[in-house]
């Protein structure tokens, strides 16, 4: 997973966001001007207040600022940006060196670790800005334009006029520091929860009291609960033993029944089937989580509903995740969603997945794995070898120039992206971390234990150095800065993905490419994960239609939702009425409305691959894909249009499964 990018972050927390007295206080009236300078002063007169100024301080100010030459405004925008990226570096090395001991696997941190973390260095930004008038300057001269109008336009606009544009999405409203610093506090809290939510494996107990993962093994829910399912459809002892007490476990977390204590805690035993567990072999009883998982879900919710009280523009956390940050509204995202969950070739790789199995399939096998290579190869091999290549971060970091290559970079582009990227080791599942100002690394964090990088944290490693090759090609490469990066998160783990999938090509076995075992692969993977979105979805539209809810009452809605959309969509297909899987994602928690981001990006991933695919040698390979980076932050449609010529649709993977069931 990629972190939340701090620019867009500000950006979506400010586009149409403002609470201050709305009673007009300056008039735009006394201006004549070209259709592009209204806009510019229209705006920044809805944004003027008393204490700014008078009505003969606004008209002075817009006379001072104005840029009326394209000269003087492309100077103004220069000087802008420069500005913008000096304060994004800042406030990014301050929010990393401030999280560390919370992130990294550094020691143990305490609380006054997790206090310094919740730190939002940027929170102040917009206060300042406004303050000085540099905001006032940026909306004069550089005025936002809707997404609507931004669609309909920008297939006509150049480079400069989308750079400016962009630059116009930067100070659209005004939202005090002590609301965004709210919402980050909130956030930090339930990521801090999940980064420490470990299952000791060695610690399940079967009804008949044997113990069948290995001793040590600490998995983080959900990430590497899911994987290590993933891994038990190779030929491995206990193989759906295990995948049925995951999934037991997993029912346990979601419900809150699991006991608190055994949490990240090797002290108990617990049979997750009965529930007991056992402390020093003697049975002892302990209390369940309850709602604590729920808790921070409501938590965040009350810090978004103080900033809905200032974003009439975009008023609730939905809008501002879909229309200001993802640029796709929820409706439209639900409905690709909702065509592939009910189309007929979802029964159908369902039909063959069951055939494959040679039994009846289970509701973890949402999970299936058996499209991929790897998943004939036992991943204890996969993870001897990648405990030889990467004891330590450190060897990875030595190795990314190779992986570069062997994807199709030359030499001297693959050494300059290795140089400008940081490995460390996570707390957590991994994630990566954007590089704001071409003076910085981007960094890649992942799980390394203390006998090397395990296959779970390499294949995790891979998919963050896609998103760090991104971070890096669109930045430092980037003609515009406003323009730097891709159009929202959903895109850039489509990049991620683009890498994940050649995961043992990098370890030299063989080239991985979009064959038919890979599109099957990426269909059930949209599958499973458009269902886990829409629960995600339909959860925070339940918090906004009863806004007073405990944890207790969000915990009952989303076990509802999840049975719902489970029986709707997935029953049909696996079976099991009610089963409450869906709502085992631990971005739920931490990183609320971030889900619906990945299906979106598996189908701008399979349609890039089949672009791709077109290429005739790795090196060409290589080139279109860098020219696909490059072209920066436009808006998702007009990006995928620049990058394949078409839209973002399920279509295509439809049309694709269609022919490989045939």
């Amino acid at each position: 997973m990629k972190k939340l990018i701090v620019f867009l972050a500000i950006v979506a927390v400010m586009v149409g966001c403002s609470k201050q007295d709305k009673s007009p206080v300056v008039s735009s009236d006394f201006f004549q001007g070209s259709a592009l300078e209204l806009r510019g002063v229209g705006q920044c007169a809805s944004l003027w207040r008393a204490v700014d100024g008078t009505q003969a301080d606004f008209e002075a100010f817009v006379k001072q600022w104005l840029a009326t030459t394209p000269e003087a405004r492309r100077t103004l925008y220069d000087k802008i940006s420069r500005a913008l990226e000096i304060f994004y570096t800042q406030q990014n090395q301050l929010t990393i060196e401030l999280g560390r001991p919370t992130v990294l696997a550094e020691g143990e941190p305490g609380e006054i670790d997790y206090l310094l973390s919740s730190y939002d260095a940027g929170a102040h930004l917009s206060d300042d800005m406004f303050a000085n008038k540099l905001a006032f300057i940026t909306i004069l001269n550089f005025p936002h334009f809707t997404l609507e109008e931004k669609n309909a336009l920008g297939p006509q606009w150049s480079r400069e006029q989308w750079a400016y544009a962009r630059l116009g999405d930067v100070f659209t409203e005004r939202v005090p520091a002590s609301v965004s610093q709210a919402v980050t506090a909130a956030r930090s809290a339930g990521e801090a929860y999940i980064d420490t939510y470990n299952i000791e494996m060695g610690h399940l107990l079967t009804e008949s009291g044997e113990r069948i993962f290995p001793e040590g093994m600490s998995l983080l829910s959900h990430w590497n609960l899911r994987d290590e399912l993933k891994a038990d459809y190779a030929d491995v002892p206990h193989a759906r033993e295990k995948q049925e007490m995951i999934y037991k476990v997993m029912e346990r977390i979601v419900t809150q029944e699991i006991p608190a204590a055994v949490v990240n805690n090797p002290a108990y035993d617990w049979a997750p089937y009965s529930n007991r567990t056992w402390k020093d072999g003697r049975e002892v009883s302990l209390p369940s989580e309850k709602d604590v998982r729920y808790s921070h879900m409501v938590n965040q919710f009350h810090a978004f509903q103080e900033l809905d009280r200032w974003c009439p523009a975009m008023p609730t956390a939905i809008v501002r995740n879909f229309e200001g940050s993802l640029e796709i509204s929820d409706a439209e995202v639900e409905a690709l969603f909702i065509r592939l969950l009910t189309s007929e070739q979802v029964k159908r790789v369902g039909e063959l997945i069951r055939q494959r199995l040679g039994r009846e399939l289970r509701p973890y096998d949402i999970w299936y794995d058996g499209f991929k290579s790897r998943s004939v190869i036992p991943e204890d091999e996969l993870t001897a070898e990648t405990r030889r290549r990467y004891p330590d971060a450190e060897a990875f970091k030595r190795d990314m120039p190779r992986l570069l290559r062997n994807m199709g970079f030359d030499a001297a582009e693959a050494q300059f992206v290795a140089d400008r990227i940081v490995v460390e080791g996570a707390r957590g599942s991994g994630h990566a971390w954007e590089c704001m100002g071409r003076t910085e690394p981007a960094r890649l964090r992942t799980r390394i234990g203390a006998d090397g990088m395990d296959y779970k944290g390499y294949n995790i490693a891979v998919h963050e150095f896609g998103h760090n090759v991104e971070m890096v090609t669109d930045l430092y490469h980037i003609d515009y800065y406003t323009l730097f990066g891709v159009p929202n998160t959903a895109t850039t783990e489509a990049m991620a993905f683009l890498f994940q999938v050649r995961d043992l090509q990098l370890l030299g076995r063989g080239k991985q490419k979009l064959d038919d075992a890979a599109t099957l692969d990426i269909f059930w993977g949209m599958y499973e994960i458009m269902g886990v979105s829409l629960v995600d979805m339909y959860t925070w539209r339940w918090l906004y239609e009863h806004p007073g809810a405990t944890a207790a009452q969000l915990r009952d809605a989303v076990l509802a939702k999840a049975k719902e959309v489970w029986n709707l969509y997935f029953e049909p297909v696996l079976g099991e009425h009610d089963s409450p899987l869906l709502a085992i994602y631990s971005h739920m928690i931490d990183y609320p409305l971030y889900l619906p981001n990945y299906p979106v990006g598996h189908m701008i991933h399979y349609q890039i691959e089949e672009h791709l695919a077109k290429c005739g040698s790795d090196a060409e390979f290589a080139a279109e894909l860098q020219r696909i980076y490059r072209q920066g932050r436009l808006t998702p449609q007009a990006w995928m249009q620049g990058a394949v010529g078409a839209p973002i649709s399920v279509e295509p993977i439809l049309t694709a499964v269609e022919r490989i069931l045939k």
